[in-house]
């Protein structure tokens, strides 16, 4: 896959957040008009965002080049965008004024610092990953390695959350919600994908999975990002079972580009003693690995 295409992306998200605010929500006025569409036209855009509809319709044609950050957010109020697709649009407008100048690039590789890896493996009761934009998985502690045992135990290196969640069908059984994983997976894809268009392995692995699989072809289309800040996921541990855990992230600032993420169960439930259970599976993993050798 190529590198993105700047024009393409801009026309596709605005006209894609265009499409899902409801004149209603909007607050336009409908005077009994019969609409072909059920979002905004780019004339009601341009008239909330206090544009022309000329200079509108040659912004979302591709064209932000030349948009200042105040006409920007003057269409980012107007689409009602939220923090992430705030975030995505400034990104997109940065891609276009860098525009060719800016060589299609490998990124070195990516590992983490030996202080960064101690800290993980003092996180006795936590599973924690440290991960990339592109969704490899740069390092684990002994918790973080069991609880993704599914995903981490691919032939292909680095191991990839995106390949595991669209490529594995294991992946369908592991997440319990595997529906709103892929959503999320793919958005955080998406959002990369806007902050360092010319990632060339991010876009190599994009265009993978584009090909190989339609579940991640139709929600690539979509545009969605997002922010994987907090939140909860269930998982169906091949060894312990249901597990309902909770999530944070954060970036490592001294190592940018890669992010923490900390999973935990609330104290004294059953998700809690299932995962020391794992705990302890994952503490006798050499001595398993001894015993068949």
């Amino acid at each position: 896959m190529d590198v993105v295409d700047n024009r393409t992306e801009v026309r596709e998200f605005l006209s894609t957040r265009r499409a899902k605010i409801t004149p209603d929500r909007a607050g336009v006025p409908l005077y009994g008009q019969r609409r072909r569409v059920p979002g905004l036209r780019r004339e009601e855009v341009a008239q909330l965002a206090g544009l022309s509809t000329d200079y509108y319709t040659r912004l979302e044609k591709g064209n932000l080049r030349g948009a200042s950050d105040s006409v920007l957010e003057a269409i980012a109020r107007a689409l009602q965008l939220d923090e992430a697709e705030h975030a995505h649009l400034f990104d997109l407008a940065r891609a276009a004024r860098t525009g060719a100048r800016e060589p299609r690039r490998r990124p070195r590789a990516e590992q983490v610092r030996p202080s960064i890896q101690h800290m993980l493996d003092s996180m006795g009761t936590a599973a924690a990953v440290v991960s990339n934009g592109r969704l490899d998985v740069v390092a684990v502690n002994a918790l973080g390695g069991a609880l993704f045992a599914s995903a981490l135990d691919s032939p292909e290196r680095p191991a990839n959350l995106a390949r595991f969640c669209f490529l594995d069908p294991r992946s369908r059984e592991f997440y319990a919600d595997w529906e709103a994983i892929a959503d999320a997976t793919v958005a955080l894809l998406r959002t990369e994908a806007g902050r360092d268009p010319y990632n060339r392995e991010l876009t190599d692995l994009v265009g993978e999975l584009a090909t190989r699989s339609e579940a991640f072809g139709s929600r690539w289309a979509a545009h969605d990002v997002r922010l994987h800040l907090t939140g909860a996921k269930r998982f169906a541990h091949p060894v312990v079972g249901e597990l309902d855990l909770t999530f944070n992230t954060m970036a490592l600032p001294a190592d940018p580009g890669l992010t923490l993420a900390v999973y935990t169960a609330e104290p004294a439930s059953a998700s809690a003693e299932k995962l020391a259970l794992l705990a302890s599976w994952a503490a006798a993993a050499p001595e398993r690995a001894a015993e068949k050798a």
